[in-house]
């Protein structure tokens, strides 16, 4: 069986100008990055704001677990298959992180004949967007210290300083450090953090920003730190924001790439959902809808997460409004939820399904909630028996969702042609009445209450002595309007990552809330996530080479 890079390696591919011409993109429109790689020019965008809006679908998934589930690889599948239809449309995802790509998770270019390529450099570092966001993070981080050591005429409590500085790989041993050792001339002694780039705000607005101007005025409300007297700093009164754009000007367009089979794909920003919000950028999926009849997108991690912010925040912001929403299971990943250990997967075990699809149920609840007709796609395994798909099946149609078998993975286009069929019957017979979760003017206890209950199930939420200081500060500050951002471990609907299935009646607990004032939301630190993983035991770094010709395997 051949892997993944494989697959991507004996592609071939099209030049990105056919691929591009396919969707009404001319050379001119586009800026060349090699053969295969472009971005999207901001004329041409400009250009296409009297189009149409196309269809919006938004592939999410339940919890994830070791047995995989395959939400990008349906995403890319979905894509394909579409195209087999003579469906003009156009798949919209997020960029990978380097930290995942040799930590454990791996890339994020999907998988097996559903794949967005070039597939190394899209994992790797496909066109810097991800190095401007992490030099634009550090620029503002070394003005912050340099103004400080200059006499700091904005009066900064090196106590309170907030901003962190990132980097895009998993390094625990930098989540608390202290810089400034040393003389005098080596800067002031404070300690400091930093977080995976994915986590920064500068991601995040990146992703959330309509145009430069947009993107300046959110940089400048960016705060940094606080003063002795208490008052926020912000990048504007540091006078950062001009630097920080010019940084950013090339990333903020969207990149252009194909699927094996030749599917138009933008491939923008990348915040985890988890510890970010967990989606690829407004300007890309607004562009997408401009170009194309249909529009697939993903959101990360599991629905309790990425959809739930997808929602909340992404649409909310951008006014979108999705048509429908595909969710991604697996039996294996159920039986997972239902007890069984990895090794024993592949075995028929009815019981431990029974057990574990309450995690689908859930998940299903929750995306009801959102007004947005289901589609529930089972992921194809060859160890998938049809008494299980077929209790899968029924268990789905009984609760109102559409239901189809994907075969991406093994047969691209073709595997996904009974998912696209069923998309499409969905947005044919089933109209959406997409509505978020909470209103702007709920206080932010009363958003975060809501959310740990309505979409994870929690009995309740407790919080920290500083938590509780921190929500009155910001409500004071005039932030309670702003949407809510959660960061919460993906493998649980809880903020345990031991409790499987659907676990009801537990207590959330929010251990550090802060705004993200340039973004445009409150984030709310959950359990035990961290926003600077760390690399496990055996790191995905271990099995990547390149050969003496400049092929690149292990990557996965």
């Amino acid at each position: 069986m051949k892997t993944d890079i494989e697959i991507a390696q004996e592609a071939v591919l099209e030049n990105i100008v056919d691929v591009a011409a396919r969707v009404g993109i001319g050379p001119d429109d586009l800026e060349l990055y090699g053969r295969y790689k472009a971005k999207i020019s901001d004329k041409y965008i400009e250009g296409i704001q009297g189009n149409p809006d196309g269809k919006l679908i938004l592939v999410t998934a339940i919890n994830p677990t070791p047995a995989g589930e395959g939400k990008t690889t349906t995403s890319v599948g979905l894509g394909q298959a579409f195209g087999r239809l003579g469906k003009k449309a156009v798949i919209a995802l997020r960029e990978p992180s380097l930290g995942p790509c040799f930590g454990i998770k791996g890339g994020a270019a999907g998988g097996g004949y559903a794949q967005v390529v070039p597939m190394e450099d899209l994992n790797l570092h496909f066109t810097g967007d991800f190095h401007a966001v992490t030099s634009a993070n550090n620029l503002l981080a070394a003005l912050l210290d340099n103004h400080i050591q200059q006499g700091n005429e904005l009066h900064i409590d090196p106590r309170q300083v907030v901003w962190k500085r990132c980097l895009d790989m998993n390094d625990r041993a930098l989540r608390n450090v202290v810089i400034g050792l040393g003389g005098r001339t080596d800067g002031v002694v404070r300690e400091e953090r930093f977080v995976i780039t994915v986590a920064s705000e500068i991601m995040a607005i990146l992703c959330l920003a309509s145009d430069m101007k947009d993107l300046k005025e959110r940089l400048g409300r960016i705060i940094v730190a606080y003063s002795y007297e208490g008052a926020p700093v912000t990048a504007a009164d540091l006078n950062a924001v001009g630097s920080m754009a010019a940084l950013l000007k090339d990333a903020m367009k969207p990149n252009l790439v194909q699927t094996l089979e030749h599917t138009p794909a933008l491939v923008h920003g990348g915040p985890f959902a988890n510890i970010a919000h967990g989606c690829n950028s407004i300007r890309a999926t607004k562009t997408a809808l401009k170009m194309a009849d249909y529009v697939i997108t993903e959101a990360g991690f599991g629905a309790d997460l990425g959809a739930e912010k997808f929602f909340d925040i992404k649409c909310r912001m951008a006014g979108l409004r999705p048509d429908v929403a595909v969710l991604v299971a697996t039996v294996r990943a159920l039986k997972y939820n239902g007890g069984v250990p990895k090794a024993e997967l592949s075995a028929e075990n009815m019981e431990a399904l029974q057990a574990g699809i309450v995690n689908l149920e859930k998940h299903i609840e929750n995306l009801h909630k959102y007004g947005v007709p289901i589609v529930v796609t089972l992921n194809s395994f060859v160890t998938d028996t049809e008494a299980e798909v077929a209790y899968v099946r029924k268990f789905c149609e009984d609760r109102g969702c559409e239901f189809a078998i994907s075969e991406v993975w093994e047969k691209g286009g073709e595997g996904g042609l009974e998912l696209a069929g069923k998309v499409l019957e969905t947005l044919e017979r089933k109209e959406s009445r997409f509505a978020p979760l909470y209103e702007d003017a709920l206080p932010l206890k009363e958003k975060i209450a809501k959310i740990a209950s309505e979409i994870y199930g929690a009995g309740g939420v407790s919080y920290t002595a500083a938590a509780e200081r921190q929500l009155e500060k910001l409500e004071e500050m005039g932030y309670g309007n702003l949407p809510v951002c959660m960061a919460k471990t993906q493998y649980s609907l809880s903020d345990d990552p031991t409790l499987l299935g659907r676990p009801v009646g537990f207590m959330l607990t929010v251990r550090e809330v802060y705004v993200s004032a340039g973004a445009g939301f409150v984030v709310a630190l959950t359990g035990t996530v961290m926003t600077m993983p760390g690399l496990p035991k055996r790191p995905a770094a271990y099995g990547i080479d390149v050969n003496e010709d400049g092929v690149i395997t292990g990557l996965f």
